[in-house]
C-alpha cells in the first residue's frame, strides 16, 4: 500500500452529471452535452473530509450530424470545431474521414470531447488520473464513437508559474493519454471508445490496491 495516500483509491466513486440549460428539452435540441465526472472518495470510507474530492474530469459530446456553429465554440472550443469540420466528411450522416474512421469501432456519430482533468495535489503522482479518464469514458461510450484531446502548453498556461512548466505539463498529459489508448491523428489525440485499453487502464490500480489473500489462508 502506498502510505502517503489518505484513502483507498478503490473508494473513490466517479459521479457523471450532464449539464444543460433547464429550456434545453426539445427532442430537436442539438446543443453540444457539457459533462462533469467527479471523483469523490466514498463517505463509507476513511478519509479527511478536506482530501475527499479527488478531482474531476470535464467533458463534451458533440454530436456529428449536426452542423456546429461559432456559438458552440463557448462549449467545444475553437480547436474541437476546427477538428470537427475536417474529420466530418458527411454532415448528414456524421461520416468520419476514412482515415481516421478505419480505426474506429462502429458506433453512433457523436464524439466526446475532452476538455480538462484535474487532481487534487494530495491525489497526484499515483497513476489515477489516467484511471479516472479511462473509466469516464468508458461509461460514455455507449453515447459516442470516439473521443477527442488536444494537448497543447496553452492548456496549462493558467496553472503554471511559467511556459516552461506549462510545456512539461502537455509532455505529461499527452504520455498518459497515450498510456489508455489514445493515437495522435492529426495533431489531436484521439481514442476508439469500445477499446479494450480503456478497461485495461484500471488495471495497475486495481493489482495494487486490491486485497490480496492471506498467503496463511492459501
Amino acid at each position: 500500500m502506498v502510505p502517503d495516500l489518505l484513502a483507498n483509491p478503490l473508494s473513490i466513486e466517479l459521479a457523471l452529471t450532464h449539464r444543460r440549460f433547464w429550456w434545453q428539452i426539445d427532442d430537436e435540441d442539438e446543443q453540444p452535452e457539457r459533462w462533469e465526472a467527479i471523483a469523490e472518495v466514498s463517505g463509507l470510507d476513511l478519509c479527511p473530509e478536506e482530501h475527499r474530492r479527488v478531482g474531476n474530469v470535464s467533458l463534451v459530446i458533440a454530436d456529428l450530424t449536426t452542423e456546429q456553429n461559432l456559438l458552440d465554440s463557448a462549449v467545444l472550443g475553437e480547436w474541437a470545431l476546427e477538428f470537427i469540420a475536417e474529420t466530418v466528411m458527411d454532415p448528414a450522416r456524421g461520416t468520419l474521414h476514412p482515415e481516421l474512421s478505419s480505426g474506429i469501432s462502429p458506433g453512433p456519430p457523436r464524439m466526446v470531447i475532452l476538455r480538462r482533468l484535474f487532481l487534487t495535489e494530495s491525489w497526484r503522482g499515483h497513476g489515477l488520473g489516467a484511471a479516472l479518464v479511462a473509466s469516464a469514458l468508458r461509461i460514455l461510450s455507449p453515447n459516442a464513437r470516439l473521443a477527442a484531446c488536444r494537448v497543447s502548453p496553452l492548456a496549462f498556461i493558467s496553472d503554471k508559474p511559467d511556459r516552461v512548466s506549462a510545456e512539461l505539463a502537455s509532455v505529461r498529459m499527452a504520455k498518459m493519454l497515450e498510456g489508455v489508448g489514445f493515437r495522435c491523428w492529426r495533431g489531436v489525440h484521439v481514442i476508439d471508445l469500445r477499446d479494450p485499453v480503456l478497461l485495461e487502464a484500471r488495471m495497475d490500480v486495481l493489482s495494487q490496491w486490491w486485497p490480496q489473500p492471506d498467503r496463511d489462508e492459501m
